[in-house]
């Protein structure tokens, strides 16, 4: 089993990355998670994912 962390600025960055990754391996499970902070008057946000899975032999 191995694992694969991602971290993107907006949520369809975050789909496309995983998408792109999950093509050719085997998933277990996938975690979601969407952070958020204050700086002065901005809302930065956060979504990551961890995939937990199995390389494909090719």
């Amino acid at each position: 089993m191995k694992v694969k962390i991602f971290d993107e600025n907006h949520e369809k960055d975050l789909e496309e990355s995983i998408n792109n990754f999950i093509s050719d391996v085997e998933v277990i499970d996938i975690k979601y998670e969407v952070s958020i902070g204050v700086f002065s008057e901005e809302q930065i946000y956060c979504f990551s994912a961890m995939i937990l899975y199995k390389a494909t032999k090719k």
